[in-house]
């Protein structure tokens, strides 16, 4: 056990070298190269000393909930790999299931005989679409089942956004995401077996899924930043923008359910959940009245469950004042006052 988890914290290093991880290096200095016109656009006393105060201002990265995200990088890690690391759902057992049940339905696979690149190209972008489509739902469950909501609610507890901010989660909502991922490769994969055969790859760039190097390398450690960058409504119609999940951010309870997508902006659209970066020029981050007190890590690890737990309960065995809703009910409630 004791060399699983120096193992464990060992390999946080290697996170930067690494372009599946979103603290690739590539990925952070991009990050600074797109932050350089919303600096110049910002002041005209410009400076390099400017920009880096710009990039770094003490009152973000040093805050306490900028310091619990550091923390929680660690301790998450070693949760992990003590508690749900083996028991988390497999890609193979649903690759199975898929390609037994396209030929239970349909009959003997395909494999059709089209050409390496094209199947490459179509395996590539199958990965993207369902991927992206999965975390949108599981985002989506997150912010509407009350109990779910409790758990995902550690993220939204940051009173900063730094590129860190993507650890802040509670192990149980990391295992969702853990499953989700298996899930998604699992279903691809079995498809694309029925479709093509065992000859599937997808195009990669330095070892990470193509479109997913281009979504990390345009600005997605913007997304957990304060730095506010738009890409325009046009594209921000199909892409969601780092500005627009940063208002995914916002504790107005106008902004909650919003811009939930991960890369697309599809799925916000067709469940009306969108929000451009111009419909939302200023915004603060957190949640507001319903902040559940994550301030140190005892609260982010216990609250969850313990109000988590509660939702589950029937409504008259909970106490009226320790009622816990989702954000689209506490949208209704507080929609009077703002107007």
């Amino acid at each position: 056990m004791l060399e699983q988890l120096w193992q464990s914290l060992a390999a946080l290093p290697t996170y930067l070298f690494d372009a599946n991880k979103r603290i690739y290096i590539p990925y952070l200095l991009s990050a600074i190269i797109l932050a350089l016109p919303v600096y110049f656009a910002s002041t005209t006393a410009r400076s390099g000393r400017g920009f880096f105060k710009f990039l770094f201002p003490k009152k973000v990265w040093l805050c306490q909930s900028a310091r619990l995200d550091y923390t929680l990088l660690i301790t998450n890690t070693l949760i992990k790999a003590l508690t749900f690391a083996p028991i988390v759902l497999t890609m193979v057992p649903v690759a199975i299931f898929i390609t037994d049940t396209l030929e239970f339905i349909f009959g003997a696979p395909l494999h059709l005989p089209w050409s390496d690149t094209a199947v490459i190209a179509v395996f590539t972008l199958m990965l993207f679409i369902v991927d992206d489509l999965t975390r949108f739902l599981l985002h989506l469950a997150l912010h509407k089942v009350p109990c779910l909501w409790e758990i995902h609610k550690v993220h939204h507890s940051a009173k900063v956004l730094t590129p860190f901010t993507i650890y802040r989660s509670h192990p149980v909502e990391s295992y969702f995401y853990a499953c989700r991922m298996a899930l998604t490769q699992g279903i691809v994969v079995g498809f694309g077996y029925h479709l093509f055969g065992t000859g599937l790859s997808m195009y990669d760039i330095l070892g990470a899924n193509a479109f997913v190097f281009i979504f990390n390398i345009f600005g997605a450690n913007l997304r957990h930043s304060h730095i506010r960058f738009t890409w325009g409504d046009r594209l921000e119609r199909w892409f969601i923008s780092p500005a627009q999940h940063q208002i995914h951010h916002s504790d107005n309870p106008q902004h909650f359910d919003t811009n939930l997508g991960s890369a697309l902006a599809i799925w916000d659209r067709l469940f009306g959940s969108l929000i451009r970066a111009s419909q939302a020029p200023d915004i603060t981050i957190g949640v507001g009245k319903y902040d559940a007190g994550h301030d140190s890590l005892l609260a982010i690890y216990v609250k969850p469950i313990r109000l988590g737990f509660k939702a589950l309960l029937p409504s008259k065995w909970v106490n009226k004042g320790a009622k816990v809703t989702p954000q689209s009910t506490q949208l209704k409630e507080a929609g009077d006052k703002i107007k």
